[in-house]
């Protein structure tokens, strides 16, 4: 079948769902029409778009954490916790690592394991094993709705449990969780398997039963330039809309040059509803997530909790409707329940101190926000050609000619030419745009940027700034100056 940007006929989609409930014993407790009655007895309290749609109307930031264990009751404490002492809005579900990986004989084995040992063996919770009573048992048990977090390129048989087990959004996308995470997986069988996923979550919003969406914003979440995420968030905002899909939250991952950083997220929403209108979708809600610094941490707990408010002041000042929060253990690796909430309440207290105020609209901040846009509409535009007007026949093409291009991506079917780098002012400019579509312009506008820099610096432009960057933070610093 040609991969083309168009809703799944449903007796194609049902044949595909054959095969996928087969390839795990657990997939036979999906009862499709069972699931939906079970979906709509939830409260609306518990229901994610609900919880999104509320804070859109209050200009309220919401606060969600990472976190998963592998046994049920284990979970259901640690989620029980992040939700009562670390006062968190929304609760995610991380899934573990084999899971992400289909290889559910290995989750298994880790299931066995932790019982035995009484400690985590998997870094994560392997919703697939544990089928659709065991992911009810974790959403029934708590207050707050419950997200899906992974990073699976192949996610349907996830996707088909989860739903079927209450939660009510649902994380990724054929390029988000392929790109930064696989490195033999292809576009065109990522983007397939996620339509899958988005034909899925559109059968139930055809039976009422409204579930979020969310592109993974960061991508790799090392000096991503903002109109590569929001090029691809957009890109799956689409593909999402067009099998069905009704609730999107697209996201950015926090880069730390506060005016970048919000002119981001405000063109980010700007731009995937008026591409989300163009295309005929105008009855999708979309909401904003920023994460928090995704890349290395101080090892310190007192500076891990100064990059963590940092990133809650950004949140709250662009007015996302969510943030991912961090914690204060970050760079020594799984953190304590405690220190999870210690993130939560650190994040809530900056974001209620922020509520009633506002970043003054200037004309650094107008600037931004048209070179990202502009910059992502290049991006697009060139997709759009590239596909004859396909967006996801397009993406497949874009990044076989790198004019979508993640920096620091595993895939071997991402270019990886471009070269991102701190301008003076730490935000992320490219020291090589690679085959990015931007106008000479935009090309001289980064040049200039990152020359700026150099001549500050008393050096020339060079790798080295790349590499003192991904290091700067975890030494105290944004941008990486030389000693």
């Amino acid at each position: 079948m040609q991969l083309s940007n168009k809703k799944w006929d449903l007796d194609f989609f049902m044949a595909q769902r054959q095969a996928v409930l087969a390839s795990w014993p657990t997939g036979a407790e999906v009862d499709l029409e069972e699931a939906f009655a079970y979906q709509k007895a939830i409260p609306a309290q518990k229901r994610f778009v609900n919880k999104l749609n509320e804070a859109i109307a209050a200009k309220k930031t919401l606060i969600q954490p990472r976190a998963g264990v592998p046994l049920i009751n284990e979970h259901i404490a640690l989620l029980s916790h992040l939700e009562q002492d670390g006062e968190a809005d929304l609760l995610p579900t991380t899934i573990d690592s084999y899971t992400r990986l289909n290889r559910y004989e290995d989750a298994q084995r880790g299931i066995e394991e932790s019982k035995v040992s009484g400690k985590a063996m998997l870094n994560g919770f392997p919703a697939v094993n544990h089928g659709v009573n065991g992911c009810r048992m974790v959403t029934s048990a708590l207050k707050a709705p419950v997200q899906v977090r992974h990073g699976t390129p192949d996610a349907r048989l996830l996707c088909e449990i989860t739903m079927a087990g209450g939660f009510t959004s649902y994380e990724g996308g054929g390029i988000s969780y392929n790109i930064p995470y696989a490195k033999n997986a292809s576009m065109q069988d990522t983007l397939f398997f996620w339509q899958y996923c988005d034909r899925l979550i559109g059968l139930y919003e055809e039976k009422g039963i409204s579930i979020n969406r969310e592109p993974f914003g960061p991508l790799t979440g090392t000096l991503v330039p903002p109109s590569v995420s929001n090029s691809v968030a957009i890109i799956e905002a689409l593909l999402a809309a067009e099998q069905g899909v009704k609730n999107v939250t697209v996201g950015y991952g926090q880069c730390g040059n506060l005016i970048q950083d919000v002119a981001a997220i405000r063109a980010l929403e700007k731009q995937t509803k008026v591409y989300l209108k163009r295309f005929g979708y105008e009855d999708v809600v979309v909401s904003t997530v920023l994460h928090q610094w995704m890349g290395g941490f101080p090892a310190d707990e007192a500076k891990a909790f100064a990059v963590i408010c940092w990133g809650s002041a950004v949140a709250a000042l662009a007015n996302a409707t969510k943030v991912i929060v961090k914690t204060p253990h970050e760079a020594m690796g799984v953190p304590t329940k405690e220190a999870n909430a210690a993130g939560l309440r650190a994040t809530k207290q900056v974001i209620m101190m922020l509520g009633d105020q506002a970043l003054a609209d200037g004309e650094r901040l107008e600037q931004e926000m048209a070179i990202i846009q502009e910059e992502t509409d290049c991006i697009l535009e060139r997709t759009l050609e590239l596909g004859d007007g396909d967006i996801t026949l397009g993406t497949v093409r874009a990044f076989e000619a790198g004019v979508i291009d993640v920096p620091f991506a595993p895939s071997r079917y991402n270019a990886g030419k471009i070269m991102p780098a701190r301008d003076n002012y730490g935000a992320v400019r490219l020291l090589d745009a690679g085959k990015l579509p931007f106008n000479e312009k935009l090309i001289a506008f980064h040049q200039k940027m990152i020359k700026q820099r150099a001549d500050a610096e008393n050096r020339g432009v060079s790798f080295q700034m790349v590499i003192d960057d991904i290091y700067a933070i975890s030494k105290g610093r944004l941008v990486g100056r030389p000693h």
